[in-house]
Parts: C-alpha cells; sequence; structure tokens
C-alpha cells in the first residue's frame, strides 16, 4: 500500500481536474468550458500537461456555479461579475499605491462605474425574479378563487 507524500505546510493544494469537479459539484467538460470563456485559469500544469487547481480556484468554481445555478445568472453575466471583481482588487492596490489627488480620482471613477454595472445587473435579475413572483401568485389567488367557489357550492364533492 503506498501512502501519499505529505506536502510542506507552505506548498499549495494542487488538484487536477477530476478531483476538483468532484469537489464542487460540476463535471470536468464545463470547468474546461469556463477555462474557455475566460472565467478560470488552471493555477499550473504537471509535467504530463495535466490542469492543476489550487484552493482559490475551487472557490471561484464554487462562486461561479453559485451564481449559475443558485442565482440564475448567465456565464456572460457571470464573466463581468467575475472581471469586474478582479479590477475591484486592482483599484484597491492602486488607490493604496499612490497619492496622486488624480490618480485616485480616475481609480474611483472607475470603480464607481463597475459598482454602478454590478447594481444594474443584480437590479435587472431582481426585478425578473419579482415579476415571476407576482405571476406565481396572480396564478395561486386565481386558483384559490376556483377552489373557493367549489367550497360556496351547496353540494361540493357529492356526485350527482
Amino acid at each position: 500500500m503506498t501512502t501519499a507524500q505529505p506536502r510542506a505546510s507552505d506548498e499549495p493544494r494542487l488538484l487536477r481536474i477530476q478531483e476538483v469537479a468532484e469537489e464542487v459539484g460540476l463535471t470536468p467538460r464545463s470547468i474546461r468550458y469556463y477555462e474557455e470563456l475566460g472565467l478560470l485559469e488552471p493555477a499550473a500544469r504537471s509535467e504530463g500537461a495535466y490542469r492543476l487547481y489550487d484552493d482559490s480556484d475551487v472557490e471561484r468554481l464554487r462562486f461561479i456555479r453559485g451564481l449559475r445555478d443558485d442565482a440564475g445568472f448567465s456565464l456572460a453575466q457571470i464573466g463581468q461579475l467575475l472581471v469586474d471583481e478582479v479590477a475591484r482588487e486592482r483599484n484597491r492596490a492602486a488607490f493604496r499605491a499612490t497619492d496622486d489627488p488624480r490618480k485616485r480620482r480616475a481609480i474611483l471613477v472607475d470603480a464607481l462605474e463597475r459598482v454602478d454595472r454590478q447594481i444594474e445587473t443584480l437590479r435587472d435579475k431582481a426585478n425578473r425574479l419579482a415579476a415571476m413572483i407576482a405571476e406565481a401568485e396572480s396564478r395561486r389567488s386565481h386558483l384559490a378563487d376556483h377552489l373557493s367557489g367549489l367550497d360556496d357550492e351547496p353540494d361540493h364533492g357529492r356526485a350527482r
């Protein structure tokens, strides 16, 4: 019986695509597709050119899956949200690295535009969901009215 070599505590955990797929509940094909779309880039490649993913890749895939499955975002919307998130981190670092008011202003304007786009995307999603809820509530009310009408009939439930 062979046991895996323990990794040094400072070495990142690297997983192959199948291991990541099992861990996050996706198929390897989906993960490769997300790479093709630019939503994900493997942390490394093995000597045999196998894709290797680290913990940040696994978390990114969980985030993508949650946005897709739980929140119903399209892959294009997810891509834009991810681009804006990377830009947010970059803007934060750039803002801290300069004292130049003009540069800081440009960074803040860019950040505001990105947040406004995110808000618009989220509001659009919320509005679509609100419309779907209103439609379902209307159907429910219509059905409840029919049921109430049947309950009001003198011989409801009896065969004629």
